[in-house]
């Protein structure tokens, strides 16, 4: 995922490399105890997804093939839309007490807050990607804008 955070950046100019390297961080955390469900991060306009990109946490580690990064789309208008990044905690997370959650994310670098996710704006969502990585699977799903 950061490998594609860092192409999203090379391509969109956001985010920027300490927001990357603080992401990163916060995922390698997170992922190696299975708190993460769903990951997401992009671009929108109006509450709506522009382009971004999905992925989505195969708690037992099995995928069908593992891709390298890439691939990320480089061509959405995103001039006027506004940089948005997403966790979604598993059950596991659920599971902790809340002073053991609090704890470890007082521990994060990145510091979240409630929010959510923007609807589908004029696109389609694509499969393209899985990967795995220490004994963590997850599978890739961009929403491209339509383009004519």
């Amino acid at each position: 995922m950061a490998a594609d955070l860092s192409l999203c950046a090379g391509y969109y100019g956001r985010p920027s490399a300490n927001d990357i390297a603080d992401y990163a961080e916060e995922l390698a955390q997170l992922l190696s105890k299975g708190y993460v469900s769903q990951y997401e991060f992009g671009f929108k306009l109006a509450e709506q997804r522009v382009v971004s990109w999905r992925y989505v946490v195969d708690e037992s580690g099995v995928i069908a093939n593992d891709d390298g990064a890439g691939r990320v789309f480089a061509h959405a208008e995103v001039r006027s839309a506004s940089y948005y990044n997403y966790m979604s905690y598993s059950r596991k997370w659920f599971g902790l007490p809340a002073s053991e959650r609090e704890a470890i994310k007082s521990g994060l670098p990145v510091q979240r807050s409630a929010g959510s996710l923007p609807s589908d704006g004029s696109g389609v969502w694509v499969s393209d990607k899985s990967y795995s990585a220490n004994g963590v699977g997850l599978s890739r799903t961009t929403f491209k804008p339509n383009v004519s």
